[in-house]
């Protein structure tokens, strides 16, 4: 990473090394980045990609630190951090976000502009770049259903933009592997601002009454799989309150792993392939991961 170096200390970019990487997840888990880089501008991302790439530099995108379980032992590469690139433009019924807005402020913006079309994805703890990443969604529909456009870089560090219907997107996935997301266009739709903060407020006092949004978590951990919800499927089997370590599978929501005081990434994987272990002998049916592993 020696020419890698000499790149981030002639580039101006903010750069902290061995900077802890499970303060910043939503599991409070995880060991140290080797560098963790906070570019201010795309120009800056743009350059320190490509820097990234030509020196075969590992290296992660990181927003806000949902859907990720970070091991114990951290990252041996560049972590960069989109938190700098977080502008935000509403006009009528458009949208632009940059990767690193946060996107639970994105939907309260637009439920009190009286725009509808985000309000059914409230509590959903991502940046703006991780939610279009990962189609995130739920029960009242997905981010894509919403999305006009994609900014991105591309795998060789040129930004392009692309339209809804040239994203290969599915089922908690964009097909943007390998881009980093820079920000997106979503058109939305004007509507009476009463019946869509109702209707968002409706969403929040659901989510809190069967997910544990108060606790330590990255999310669901599996996707759900065609035959039954993944919870289902989890409680069914009789995985509800499993536990290795300070990992427990959460008594709300069978889908939900928490950290319970301080679990390691060791006893979450274990605890993972207990349940999908449990799940498979019993149901026949295989999880698939849905939380990023690095």
């Amino acid at each position: 990473m020696g020419t890698l170096d000499a790149f981030l200390r002639e580039s101006g970019i903010r750069v902290l090394r061995d900077a802890p990487l499970g303060l910043r997840t939503t599991f409070r888990i995880g060991g140290p980045a080797r560098a963790l880089a906070m570019p201010a501008t795309v120009d800056e991302l743009g350059a320190l990609w490509r820097a990234c790439r030509e020196t075969e530099t590992p290296v992660r995108i990181l927003g806000s630190g949902a859907n990720l379980l970070v091991r114990d032992r951290g990252f041996d590469g560049v972590v960069i951090h989109l938190g700098r690139l977080s502008a935000v433009s509403i006009r009528g019924e458009q949208v632009d976000a940059e990767a690193g807005a946060s996107f639970p402020k994105l939907v309260i913006s637009t439920v009190q502009a009286g725009l509808e079309g985000l309000d059914g994805l409230a509590g959903i703890p991502a940046s703006v770049g991780g939610a279009i990443f990962m189609n995130a969604g739920g029960r009242h529909g997905e981010i894509f259903d919403v999305v006009e456009s994609v900014r991105t870089l591309d795998p060789g560090g040129k930004v392009v933009e692309q339209g809804r219907t040239e994203i290969p997107y599915g089922y908690r996935r964009s097909g943007l592997e390998g881009h980093v997301v820079l920000g997106g266009r979503f058109r939305l739709r004007p509507a009476d601002p009463r019946v869509v903060r109702e209707r968002f407020e409706a969403v929040v006092r659901s989510k809190r009454a069967s997910q544990p949004m108060r606790e330590r978590s990255a999310g669901c951990i599996f996707k759900n799989p065609p035959a039954m919800s993944a919870g289902r499927a989890i409680d069914e089997s009789g995985f509800k309150g499993a536990r290795v370590g300070d990992a427990v599978v959460s008594s709300k929501h069978a889908n939900f792993i928490v950290n319970a005081g301080r679990a390691s990434s060791e006893d979450v994987l274990a605890l993972i392939e207990r349940v999908r272990d449990g799940v498979r002998a019993r149901l026949s049916i295989d999880l698939s991961m849905e939380v990023l592993v690095w």
